[in-house]
């Protein structure tokens, strides 16, 4: 069993979760990805990542949907701390990772990516290897489209797969709702294969962001951001979860400005037009058992960055 050594040094970075603002998905390629082009937000959804030096390396991994998420080496955040290891070159200790989880797993908010995110800024400030973030973003794409996005956060254009990141001009902060809704039958994959089922023989073109979009963050208006939230995958989710559509109209006439699938899904990211608003939406959606569970957050928030070490209790 890995130990961490003792009187190990050892570095947190918190890293936030994401909500795709627009998600445009062009047609499959020959290489089986599909081009991309997104609007992403960072919110206030967090996940921390402690990195102390160990005898070998490791994972544990804490708090919400702990047991779901894998611990060997096909852990995202280790495959991070590893690549990056492998970049720095060196004599370096191995590392083992405390992962404190409160992003829905599988969930479409990037949770995975954040850990990832996290562990990579975690393991260059304990092994100071003087690495900026920009040049922490080649490793961040091997590990996952959305790594980079998290190590920055804000709000940006994704492109490619979604790790091409451009950050955008954007004002304000948008206060949002999240409904966790059940995964069943709604793998990224799955919900990938039936996109392609319901655009078969349509003229997908490819993606862009929209000027409409661009717009409405410059004048950071949530009404105005409300009549602009798309994705492409959304109807392919609600086709695999019904029960996502039923979350959506209901959240529609509970007051929410504009709902939207975050990412593949299956949460739910309904806006609101403040942070009261938000709390009586979600208390409407539990109270009336739309929702056995919400999430509250307000966007853009920065990426990951080294935080104090949470307190051992």
């Amino acid at each position: 069993m890995t130990s961490v050594l003792e009187t190990a040094p050892a570095v947190t970075a918190r890293a936030p979760a994401k909500v795709n603002l627009e998600l445009g998905v062009g047609a499959v390629r020959e290489d089986g990805y599909h081009p991309l082009a997104t609007v992403y937000q960072a919110v206030g959804l967090h996940e921390d990542v402690t990195a102390a030096t160990a005898d070998a390396w490791g994972v544990t991994v804490r708090g919400r949907d702990a047991e779901l998420v894998p611990t060997d080496e096909t852990n995202i955040a280790l495959r991070a701390a590893m690549l990056l290891a492998d970049e720095v070159g060196g004599d370096l200790a191995p590392v083992h990772l405390t992962i404190h989880k409160r992003v829905p797993v599988a969930g479409g908010m990037a949770g995975g990516s954040a850990d990832a995110a996290a562990a990579l800024v975690a393991c260059e400030a304990l092994w100071a290897a003087g690495l900026s973030k920009a040049e922490l973003d080649p490793i961040a794409a091997q590990v996952g489209s959305d790594v980079p996005f998290l190590l920055h956060g804000g709000t940006a254009v994704g492109s490619g797969r979604g790790e091409i990141i451009t950050p955008v001009l954007a004002k304000g902060s948008y206060h949002w709702v999240f409904v966790p809704t059940p995964a069943e039958g709604l793998s990224t994959p799955e919900v990938y294969r039936t996109f392609d089922e319901l655009t078969e023989g349509r003229r997908v073109p490819e993606p862009e962001p929209s000027p409409a979009m661009m717009a409405a963050l410059r004048l950071g208006d949530a009404e105005a951001l409300a009549d602009v939230l798309t994705n492409d995958l959304q109807p392919a989710a609600i086709k695999l979860q019904p029960r996502i559509g039923e979350v959506i109209e209901a959240a529609m006439g509970f007051g929410a400005l504009g709902a939207i699938v975050s990412g593949s899904g299956p949460t739910v990211a309904l806006l609101a037009g403040s942070q009261e608003g938000a709390i009586d939406l979600a208390v409407a959606l539990t109270a009336s058992g739309v929702a056995d569970e919400v999430l509250r957050a307000s966007g853009p928030v920065a990426g990951a960055h080294v935080i104090p070490a949470p307190r051992l209790t």
